[in-house]
């Protein structure tokens, strides 16, 4: 194999770069205006910046002039990606000896003082497993092969995750729920001629605490496909067309109809709870199920959608509460119930390549425990 001569400050640079990628799913930053510097992030990582820098930082004035860089780049970051908090860790592979680092405004400085020797021995209290990982037995043509074809295989990975969870699908079950939605309102308004009352509405299937109490536990879910009126109507079923070709296109058609069904469920029950001897009708409980499993895969996926979740994501569900609060006969307690339930399940089915296991089964028992909870409190409170 030919031999290649490596400044090794370059060397270390890709092995710290290659374990940090491959072994903790951190992904390069484009920052403008920077030179032999390398920028992560990782928004589930033990730290959600990783800054590797191999500049000579010769005195204290410029140190605390990079630590300011670091807390602007940290500050653009955090906005794009709607975090509540933002860390980051400053790798120096270059410091004059006299400079004494300090951390500053969630930034960790480490210094490593033996590059050329390779020894990353600062870094091991917060990476323990880092020196198993580094490559370290690779150098030249050798080390430049092994980091890009592990590097490539790992970008090949995601981008194939994120290719079949973005590319267009055919949409199923959002189509189906809307058909049946609105079959569903004409077979009432005729049998009932034209007379949506309550009492005709709680005939047909509506949801009542005090008979749900009593049994007819159908009405948690047939409630989800009655609708008060032609308007009532058609405002859900827009608002099921936008928000659940989403989901069903995000999470896939089978998902989708799972998020949608507990989430209904789960509004219901809120309702029951809340509405007291009022009947509920509407598809909005699952719907605002819905904007809960958009909120959660925005926020899995906010390093490239932080701007739709910021904008648009919780700009809507927080107009929608307020509305819902602001005007009488709309019942608030079911779209609460929809979105929490909505949030809770999709972190039980997860979110492929984002959601760990832990997560998932974090995700199943807090449903579990969520919608027991409801259930309890409506059937023997």
């Amino acid at each position: 194999m030919a031999s290649i001569s490596m400044n090794k400050k370059d060397e270390m640079i890709m092995r710290l770069v290659h374990y940090f990628i491959t072994e903790l799913n951190y992904v390069p930053i484009v920052v403008n205006g920077v030179k032999d510097e390398v920028w992560l992030q990782n928004q589930d990582g033990p730290y959600k910046i990783i800054r590797i820098n191999a500049n000579y930082i010769h005195n204290d004035e410029q140190y605390d002039f990079d630590l300011a860089k670091i807390r602007n780049v940290m500050r653009q970051v955090k906005k794009k990606t709607v975090s509540l908090t933002m860390n980051a860790l400053n790798i120096l592979l270059d410091v004059n000896e006299a400079i004494k680092l300090h951390d500053s405004k969630n930034v960790l400085s480490i210094a490593l003082k033996n590059v050329p020797n390779m020894n990353v021995d600062e870094l091991k209290e917060v990476f323990p497993h880092i020196n198993e990982k580094l490559l370290l037995d690779e150098n030249g043509l050798e080390l430049i092969i092994n980091v890009t074809n592990n590097i490539n295989k790992k970008t090949d990975y995601e981008n194939r995750i994120y290719e079949k969870t973005f590319k267009p699908k055919k949409i199923v079950f959002t189509n189906l729920i809307v058909i049946i939605n609105i079959v569903v309102f004409l077979v009432v308004y005729a049998l009932s001629k034209a007379n949506l009352s309550a009492f005709n509405l709680l005939k047909y299937g509506g949801n009542f605490a005090p008979l749900v109490k009593a049994g007819e536990v159908w009405r948690l879910i047939t409630g989800c496909f009655l609708h008060a009126g032609l308007i009532h109507l058609l405002l859900n079923m827009y608002s099921l067309y936008l928000i659940g070709t989403q989901v069903e296109m995000y999470v896939g058609k089978y998902k989708f109809l799972l998020i949608y069904f507990f989430s209904g469920l789960a509004g219901s029950l809120m309702s029951c709870i809340f509405s007291g001897n009022v009947v509920g009708v509407g598809a909005s409980g699952a719907i605002f199920g819905l904007l809960g499993s958009l909120l959660y895969f925005g926020y899995h996926y906010r390093l490239y959608l932080g701007s739709v979740l910021r904008n648009q994501i919780i700009p809507i569900i927080i107009c929608n509460l307020a509305l819902g609060f602001a005007l009488s006969g709309v019942d608030n307690a079911a779209h609460i119930g929809g979105l929490i339930g909505g949030y809770l399940i999709t972190m039980a089915i997860g979110i492929t390549g984002k959601t760990t296991k832990k997560d998932q089964v974090n995700g199943i028992i807090t449903s579990l425990i969520y919608i027991v909870f409801l259930a309890y409190i409506v059937f023997f409170r």
